[in-house]
């Protein structure tokens, strides 16, 4: 199913920075994805940790890599007696270019799987 959407990141003081993406899944019934992220990098450009509400999964907790060519993370829901997490990662194929790839796990059992390629607007 095609996707569509939007993320806007913003930056603050001492390696803070807030993320917000919204994805609709076109033509379909199925709601508005919606990540609210907040996080902030540690003592490396390269690792971070964030809070997020997710439309799907609530409140989340996790934490990401930065690497040469892509951006790799995981999260877990809070108090969520499904004891669900998800793993994300965005791989750049060139500098307008990413293919990005998501699972949620509840428990052990992978429940679904999302992949898109994304295109960077410079609007």
């Amino acid at each position: 199913m095609p996707l569509r959407g939007k993320t806007l990141v913003s930056w603050g003081k001492d390696a803070w920075f807030v993320m917000v993406t919204k994805l609709i899944v076109e033509g379909s019934q199925y709601p508005d994805i919606i990540y609210r992220y907040k996080g902030r990098f540690e003592n490396t450009t390269q690792h971070y940790s964030f809070v997020m509400e997710h439309s799907l999964l609530g409140k989340v907790e996790g934490e990401g890599w930065l690497a040469p060519d892509s951006i790799v993370q995981r999260y877990w829901a809070q108090k969520d007696p499904q004891r669900r997490s998800a793993f994300d990662t965005l791989y750049c194929i060139d500098r307008q270019t990413y293919h990005w790839s998501s699972a949620v796990i509840s428990g052990q059992r992978l429940t679904s799987a999302l992949e898109a390629r994304l295109s960077r607007n410079a609007s």
